[in-house]
């Protein structure tokens, strides 16, 4: 049992100095593999495209089925057609079930009219009837000043913070 234990222990003291002995081409591979992740691109909200739903409305997570405004996919504050693919038991929301939802919060960056931009660490949306209207009676986390201008008032007095 304890030549096991050895014969282990020596494995792995061999395998971190061999590790140790390419050190420069390990740390140049880290240093592009992280660049490439701090870099990624940040694209549109498309078709299959999962999102975060953050209000009340009994649905945790949905998947985007159609942009509706653009060739391309949505930004903040357009509005999609989603599939609920997670959702509280006891919500007003079932799962499978087909909604409209406002993007509140997008991981591609928007510019701003002072020349700062706006970007978000997810994607997330608020759930709304075919007129607008939120189905939920809170909204979670910050939702930016630009719905305002897409017309989203309802929104942005549910929220708690506006960016």
């Amino acid at each position: 049992m304890a030549a096991s234990f050895a014969s282990r222990c020596s494995r792995v003291g061999r395998s971190l100095f061999s590790g140790l002995s390419n050190s420069s081409l390990g740390s140049a591979h880290e240093m592009t593999h992280n660049n490439y992740f701090s870099q990624q691109q940040r694209t549109f909200i498309q078709m299959r495209t999962v999102l975060k739903v953050v209000d009340n409305s009994g649905a945790k997570k949905v998947m985007c089925i159609q942009a509706l405004k653009g060739k391309k996919g949505a930004r903040l504050g357009d509005t999609i057609v989603a599939s609920v693919k997670e959702a509280h038991p006891n919500g007003k929301v079932k799962k499978g079930k087909v909604v409209y939802g406002v993007v509140v919060r997008a991981a591609m960056q928007k510019g701003r009219c002072d020349g700062s931009e706006v970007r978000f660490d997810d994607n997330a949306v608020v759930l709304v009837d075919k007129q607008g209207q939120p189905i939920g009676t809170r909204v979670f986390g910050p939702v930016p000043h630009e719905l305002r201008r897409k017309k989203h008032v309802k929104i942005l007095t549910l929220a708690g913070h506006i960016a």
